[in-house]
């Protein structure tokens, strides 16, 4: 369950950060698909995910 807690309140956070990630780079590392279909863009960041979970597990080994 707190595992659980752990995901969403992730989720939560980089759903709300994601504008000022972009600043940075993330979303538009090659990797990452955006594309309009029916009428609303989408956004794959597959390498951004990727690079952030590395940074997380990093974070996470050090403390």
């Amino acid at each position: 369950m707190f595992r659980w807690l752990i995901v969403v309140l992730a989720l939560v956070l980089m759903s709300g950060l994601t504008a000022w990630l972009r600043r940075f780079g993330f979303g538009r590392l090659p990797g990452d698909f955006e594309f309009r279909a029916f009428g609303r863009d989408w956004q794959l960041p597959i390498a951004s995910t990727v690079l952030l979970s590395m940074i997380a597990a990093l974070v996470a080994r050090l403390l």
